[in-house]
């Protein structure tokens, strides 16, 4: 192996080790990773509890990090239509599911009416992210702000119809 001969330079040992760190790891060595050291899988932002009464700026910026954290799975379950099912589509699917619900929720407690369109806003974002456009349409029609709906449609042109 080249870091045991002695006339490798540390800078070429240096090399090879974050050529070797950088390697794609497979998700199942991660998991066996996180079980050994006694780590729980980290909890999402959407099954944190609350602590004491939200006020609207803190509830749109965790709606905001809900949106942001469950993007990658709309995007997932979007691409899963027509598809057979699998375990793991299923739990993506239902962790798109939570993180829409729990947003929704906390956007309904919203008192600042430009606050709560704004916030609306990130989660049509993330329903059109999973293709659902029947509850983005829902969500767009409670949008009231004016300059709000029309940086949507702008944004999002489907919901014209």
């Amino acid at each position: 192996m080249r870091l045991r001969d002695r006339d490798t330079s540390s800078t070429e040992k240096r090399a090879i080790m974050t050529q070797a760190a950088n390697l794609p790891r497979p998700r199942a060595f991660n998991r066996l990773a996180m079980r050994l050291f006694g780590k729980d899988r980290p909890a999402e932002v959407w099954d944190q509890p609350i602590d004491g009464p939200l006020g609207d700026i803190e509830a749109a910026h965790r709606i905001r990090d809900i949106c942001r954290s469950a993007a990658d799975s709309a995007e997932k379950v979007a691409s899963f239509a027509g598809k057979p099912d699998s375990r793991k589509k299923k739990a993506e699917a239902e962790r798109y599911e939570r993180a829409a619900r729990a947003a929704m929720e906390i956007a309904m407690k919203i008192t600042d009416d430009l606050l709560r369109d704004s916030a609306v806003r990130q989660i049509i974002g993330l329903c059109l992210k999973a293709n659902e456009q029947r509850t983005a349409r829902i969500l767009f029609r409670a949008i009231g702000a004016v300059s709000i709906r029309e940086d949507v449609l702008q944004e999002y042109p489907i919901l014209r119809q």
